[in-house]
């Protein structure tokens, strides 16, 4: 089962990379933060790492705590209604018509569009965020723990943010404290709002998205790319939407990528007709640090070894989770699942004997990557029914 933030909050984005906002002036006015003076010592703000995203914790008074997303492929931050409720010196946006959000595809939805009166991270004060209100429950189902919203990129522009994937931590700092930061310093395209980098496949090169909202390594639109592949492209699961659910392929490369003085050995590509888009598989080896005033991101890796992607187990099944069962939206052909005639709209109950409620996101990834055998049970009409089911290498 893989999903994203951009596959959960679609059609709010063709991921959240794309956001694009109509009818509202607010979009345009950035958090201001009240940051620590230049040569202040940074600001650390421990956070969990989950399944490559960055969840932060935020407080307030006798409110909260409030679990928080950091997509770097947003060009929004969304709150949940209880959020947007319940912060201090909330106001109504600058135009409080509702925000007309539209994907790449030409899906929209119309979401509520506030003004937060302070958003705080350690002792950082974010002051005057425009914001969209969003329904965080799915979001919720999916990482097994509330979640209240999702902080997108624009929201740190005038900070220094560092997102470090082995020290799970965010580093918040003054813009005037980067220039001396170690690690290979690359110059990002913010047209979009987002960080674009030039990467290199095989000897091409092309622009993608820096994406702490994805849990997969690479997403590659194949237009204009030549693409070749040890493991043939296949048929790898299936992620649920608002507006239907979206088969996916993933597959191998025969290329190597290089990023950030980093060379990945034949990464795993999932295939996209999106924005092609470098994913927390491949960003957790890194200490980034973004610096949105100069348009420049820093990568530090302690060392200078190539990385080489391990298989991705399965298995076989895609779900979209609910607190009471998990709905299978995907079965991949040729799976131990398919072969013992699993199919979408099947309810799963129970896994190894424990109701679905008690598996986290974090707990279930780790039992797939480990177990050779998984029991799954399924409800049939008012009758619970286990079936062991054998994990696989959906890619070598």
């Amino acid at each position: 089962m893989r999903a994203t933030i951009r596959s959960l909050l679609r059609p709010l984005s063709a991921g959240l990379c794309v956001l694009l906002l109509c009818g509202c002036g607010s979009s345009r006015v950035f958090s201001k933060a009240t940051i620590p003076v230049h040569g202040s010592p940074p600001v650390v703000v421990p956070a969990q790492v989950v399944s490559g995203h960055f969840i932060v914790t935020l407080k307030w008074n006798e409110n909260g705590p409030w679990h928080f997303l950091i997509d770097t492929g947003s060009t929004a931050t969304l709150v949940s209604p209880e959020f947007a409720r319940k912060n201090p010196n909330r106001k109504p946006a600058q135009d409080p018509s509702p925000v007309l959000v539209r994907s790449i595809s030409g899906d929209s939805v119309s979401l509520e569009s506030v003004t937060l009166g302070a958003i705080e991270l350690g002792t950082v004060r974010f002051k005057n965020t425009p914001a969209l209100v969003y329904n965080c429950d799915e979001l919720s189902s999916h990482f097994g723990q509330k979640i209240d919203g999702v902080i997108g990129f624009p929201f740190f522009r005038h900070v220094l943010l560092t997102l470090d994937y082995p020290g799970a931590r965010i580093v918040l700092q003054s813009l005037g404290d980067g220039a001396s930061l170690p690690g290979r310093t690359i110059r990002f395209n913010n047209d979009r709002r987002v960080p674009f980098i030039p990467v290199e496949l095989g000897g091409h090169s092309f622009l993608a998205l820096i994406d702490s909202g994805s849990d997969g390594d690479l997403h590659l639109n194949p237009d204009g790319l030549n693409l070749n592949f040890v493991n043939a492209p296949r048929l790898g699961g299936t992620v649920a939407t608002l507006t239907g659910d979206q088969s996916l392929e993933v597959g191998r490369l025969a290329q190597n990528l290089t990023f950030g003085s980093t060379v990945f050995i034949q990464p795993i590509a999932e295939l996209t007709d999106e924005l092609s888009s470098l994913g927390s598989g491949l960003l957790k080896n890194f200490r980034l640090t973004f610096d949105q005033t100069r348009n420049q991101v820093t990568f530090y890796r302690e060392s200078n070894a190539p990385v080489v992607t391990p298989p991705l187990i399965s298995t076989g099944l895609s779900f979209q989770k609910l607190p009471v069962y998990w709905r299978v939206i995907g079965v991949v052909p040729g799976s131990p699942a398919a072969e013992n005639g699993m199919q979408p709209g099947d309810l799963v109950t129970r896994i190894n004997g424990e109701p679905v409620a008690n598996w986290n996101l974090t707990r279930y990834e780790e039992l797939v990557r480990s177990a050779g055998r998984i029991e799954f049970t399924f409800l049939s009409g008012r009758t619970e029914m286990p079936v062991p089911i054998d994990t696989f290498k959906l890619v070598p």
